[in-house]
């Protein structure tokens, strides 16, 4: 009887709930709950809700503002960041900026210039339609714009939250274009913000996007740069092509191994084009790059269904490079099926993936006639060595055993054009023609590696024989220990290389020993020496006038007018050049009126110097050589020649010492290092003691003193 007065009392109030009854024997199963209020949400929380769907990252924040500058018809998009895009995330561009009056509601949701009708999404041919972009923005973020259109006399600044201007908009200054800027990203959604990563992670997202959309988008220069710093992340121009903004983000190995796709199917109303690697090339993450309708999505079908073709090319666990822009009839594909349209659907998907796969599958087998390999030095322990036939009471403690040698041959030496022989010091060449060694012209072509053997005229002229006495007396015995048999290792750029001799490996100085050999290369031959014509051969005023503009000439107004020391440049060469012609092959000749440079000296075979430094090489030997004592004026001569021939760094520019400066083969300037360089240098190369402490020649490493660290570990 309680019970149920109880239970009459609850239905009647509905104030009281019984959780608990010391009658063990009762229960409250029979009571039901009531059901839960339907309330009409306010519509800021509805903005944010949408916003969250929308706006899940700042790389989802930056996607949208970067296809709104594209729609525009931007040239140039600069992108700022700051805290991973959390802090700022800035877009600038010189799209057609927006209208003055249409700035009220362009941050209101479903505000939009290229949607009128439903209809209108069958034939949508923009980035954007939907409207929501800076809506959503809006809502979770600080959101200003700086727009101004080509016809208005000014620009306009609006702040906006929660869709509505809080500010503006207010007349600015401002150049054509859009300055749209997002502080303080999901400042009210604290939730969201926490479950994102660490700034770096996200700045490497917002990267991603705009690598992503710079390669796609040629005809547009992109730029990523962050807050503060001088240097950029990301920056393309409009200028350069597909495979030049490839080179420029992924680097240039796989921009070299790269091949083109295209497709097209009328039946099926598409079209493909694309960028792919070869088989030659592979990675062991994908990178995969895809856009529809020049809209970056993903679609795992058409990705596995590449790896697929490529499986038979790579090895296992490799992957290539493969960039896909696919354009569908837009009748046939609703890009309204996600928040973030990072995902698309289209007709005939499954016929057109197959298609896709038989287009790769025909390219990939036309590039798979030829494959490329590789090589590199032998490893230390690998292959079969005759130490492993000797008495093991001879063998070498291993902190003294020399793992290179350097009489060892190596792979490339039989990979190389037939050009390039004349550089291996062992052989001689036979027969070979002299119009295929090289095309440049030159006449009386000698063999410079052995100076010391030399067919032509004895010049009888104390002068040289005290300089190349000075050579000889100056010379080290462990430098010239070390450099006749050193192994070279490799680049570390124009200036530097490394070299081993034995158990010990060193940094050594390029440029430095590079003037030291073409110095004594000069004074050994001198009066031999053979010549490289110019053709056509560059006014000596002319030069002088290129030099007095550069930095490197140190020209000051104190020195005078330029035209003036030009024109002395070459009234000062001009009475000296018997003497140069005779002696060091610096060939001057009056053609007209004008004094011109005809030849260069020859100094090494397969060497050319880099015509970038002559300016400057003909104005120092107007100012910097002695002309009035004879051994002076020969040292000073050879030492502004080596210097001008030697192997060097310049800030910004790319030396190349190669014949194909000059009508001859294009090399690489590390081979002529490498090939040519340093073979003369470890067979004529009398070195000075200074290098050794001069840091021509710098010990890194030694293996006993490794071993040594090593116990102590």
């Amino acid at each position: 009887q309680a019970y149920n007065c109880l239970i009459h009392f609850y239905k009647r109030s509905h104030k009281l709930q019984i959780t608990h009854l010391s009658l063990t024997t009762l229960t409250m199963t029979s009571v039901e709950e009531m059901p839960g209020v339907i309330r009409k949400l306010e519509e800021v929380v509805v903005n944010r809700i949408a916003a969250g769907e929308i706006i899940q990252r700042p790389a989802n924040a930056l996607k949208e503002l970067l296809e709104n500058s594209l729609d525009a018809g931007s040239k140039q998009i600069t992108v700022t960041v700051k805290g991973g895009g959390l802090k700022m995330l800035q877009i600038q561009d010189n799209g057609t900026g927006i209208r003055k009056e249409d700035m009220a509601i362009v941050a209101e949701r479903f505000t939009t210039s290229k949607l009128k009708e439903f209809s209108d999404l069958s034939s949508i041919s923009t980035y954007g339609f939907r409207g929501e972009a800076l809506a959503s923005i809006s809502h979770v973020a600080h959101l200003s714009i700086l727009t101004k259109t080509r016809h208005s006399p000014c620009g306009y600044k609006c702040e906006y939250k929660d869709s509505v201007p809080v500010s503006g908009p207010t007349p600015l200054a401002a150049n054509q274009g859009t300055t749209i800027t997002v502080e303080d990203l999901f400042y009210n959604v604290p939730t969201r913000r926490a479950a994102l990563r660490s700034a770096a992670e996200e700045h490497n997202k917002i990267a991603d996007v705009v690598t992503k959309y710079a390669i796609h988008n040629a005809g547009v220069g992109f730029a990523l740069k962050k807050v503060g710093e001088v240097g950029v992340d990301v920056k393309t121009t409009a200028t350069n092509t597909v495979v030049d903004n490839i080179r420029t983000v992924y680097g240039p190995s796989v921009a070299k191994e790269l091949i083109e796709l295209s497709l097209e199917e009328e039946k099926l109303k598409f079209q493909l084009r694309g960028i792919i690697s070869n088989v030659n090339y592979s990675v062991k993450k994908m990178v995969f790059l895809l856009f529809i309708n020049n809209r970056l999505v993903d679609s795992t079908a058409i990705k596995q269904a590449i790896e697929h073709v490529y499986a038979s090319y790579l090895p296992k666990g490799s992957f290539p490079f493969v960039y896909l822009s696919l354009n569908i009839a837009p009748q046939n594909v609703d890009v309204n099926v996600h928040p973030t349209k990072h995902e698309v659907f289209f007709l005939h998907q499954d016929t057109i993936i197959e298609r896709i796969q038989q287009g790769l599958e025909e390219k990939l087998l036309n590039s798979n006639a030829s494959r490329t390999f590789y090589t590199q030095k032998l490893l230390p322990g690998a292959g079969v060595t005759l130490e492993m036939f000797e008495n093991k009471e001879k063998a070498m403690a291993a902190k003294d055993m020399v793992r290179t040698d350097s009489n060892m041959q190596k792979m490339d030496k039989f990979l190389t054009r037939k050009e390039s022989e004349s550089v291996d010091d062992s052989e001689e060449q036979e027969g070979v023609d002299a119009d295929e060694q090289a095309t440049l012209n030159t006449t009386d072509r000698q063999h410079t590696k052995n100076t010391t053997l030399q067919t032509g005229r004895t010049i009888h002229l104390s002068s040289v024989a005290q300089l190349r006495q000075t050579i000889l007396s100056e010379g080290s015995a462990d430098c010239s220990s070390i450099l006749s048999s050193l192994t070279f290792v490799g680049c570390v750029d124009r200036q530097l290389a490394l070299v081993q001799h034995n158990t010990r490996l060193y940094l050594a100085n390029t440029t430095r020993l590079s003037s030291l050999l073409f110095r004594q290369i000069i004074l050994q031959d001198f009066g031999n020496l053979s010549v490289l014509r110019l053709s056509p051969p560059p006014k000596v005023i002319d030069l002088a006038r290129l030099a007095l503009e550069q930095e490197e000439a140190g020209w000051s107004p104190e020195d005078g007018d330029k035209e003036e020391l030009a024109r002395h440049v070459a009234d000062m060469l001009e009475g000296k050049k018997e003497m140069l012609a005779d002696y060091f092959s610096l060939e001057l000749e009056m053609i007209g009126s004008n004094l011109h440079l005809t030849g260069l000296p020859l100094l090494l075979d397969d060497f050319c110097p880099w015509f970038g430094g002559l300016p400057v090489y003909i104005v120092r030997l107007a100012t910097e050589v002695d002309w009035d004592e004879e051994k002076l004026c020969f040292d000073s001569l050879a030492k502004e020649t080596a210097a001008f021939y030697s192997v060097k760094e310049k800030e910004g520019l790319q030396p190349r010492y190669d014949e194909g400066q000059h009508g001859g083969d294009m090399v690489d300037w590390r081979y002529t290092v490498e090939h040519v360089v340093y073979p003369a240098i470890k067979k004529t190369l009398v070195p000075p003691a200074a290098c050794l402490t001069d840091r021509t020649l710098l010990q890194v490493a030694s293996l006993p003193e490794l071993y040594k660290v090593f116990e102590r570990c």
